[in-house]
């Protein structure tokens, strides 16, 4: 099977390199030799079946799987050349470089304004105008500060789906990450509210370096500029969304879009 980089301009440096990575949930194999390039400032999707692995892999790149009991990994993930599985990672430290959105969203029983200071609270930021400022600019760069700004001291309970996932946005971006991983963000949503996140990522994807793992084929079309096919804990297909989405190389990607399996 053909190796994961994808041509092109293939002359900058991988933000995020897997080499033959490994990962097991105790005795079951759940990846097999993961080998895979994510360029920097692009939005790349994972696409595949339930239970295919995307997720897992998506939480091998922020070590999100160390607080599962029995899991263990085997192989290389380099983000800017740094290995983030040796001894003696700050994995503090990586996961505010490497942020994260889920599925549902998750916010804190806090005010609105409590759960976007959360992050930079532990990482030391005390001062309170430097507060509002990050609060202010984090809102605004999820595109949520217009309808909130005059509520922030209130339960971001009180916000709609849509509008508790974009918060949850926020509150990744507070921390200065370089990468957002996305798992299935936008699957709880109605049309509307999953409209206004998918432009979101659009915007995003000028500052950051966006992995999504979708469900959704038409999103991974409509937001990614690669997508790797996952199947059974494989990578069958990784390329540039349009080659993907319009002349894959595999048959087994091509059955997966055109809806034959899956």
């Amino acid at each position: 099977m053909n190796s994961h980089s994808t041509s092109g301009t293939a002359s900058t440096q991988p933000k995020i390199r897997a080499i033959d990575l490994n990962f097991y949930y105790g005795q079951a194999q759940a990846l097999f030799g993961i080998t895979l390039d994510i360029r920097s400032n692009s939005v790349t999707a994972f696409i595949g079946p339930s239970g295919c692995g995307k997720s897992t892999f998506l939480r091998t790149l922020n070590r999100m799987n160390d607080t599962i009991e029995g899991t263990r990994l085997s192989g290389t993930v380099l983000i800017d050349d740094q290995q983030i599985y040796q001894p003696g990672t700050d994995v503090v430290m990586l996961r505010k470089r490497v942020g994260m959105v889920f599925q549902k969203s998750n916010p804190f029983p806090k005010s609105i304004f409590e759960n976007v200071a959360f992050g930079p609270r532990i990482h030391g930021e005390r001062d309170r105008s430097r507060l509002a400022e990050i609060v202010e600019k984090s809102l605004n760069r999820a595109g949520l500060w217009n309808e909130v700004k005059d509520r922030l001291d209130k339960n971001a309970f009180g916000l709609s789906g849509g509008q508790q996932q974009r918060l949850c946005i926020a509150r990744a971006l507070a921390v200065d990450p370089e990468i957002l991983l996305m798992d299935e963000p936008a699957s709880a949503l109605d049309p509307r509210a999953t409209a206004r996140i998918e432009d979101l990522i659009q915007e995003l994807r000028l500052n950051y370096t966006i992995v999504i793992v979708t469900h959704n084929m038409q999103q991974a079309s409509r937001v990614s500029d690669y997508t790797a096919f996952f199947y059974e804990g494989r990578i069958i297909e990784y390329d540039t969304t349009s080659v993907i989405f319009t002349k894959p190389r595999e048959k087994q990607t091509e059955d997966y879009i055109t809806g034959r399996f899956g």
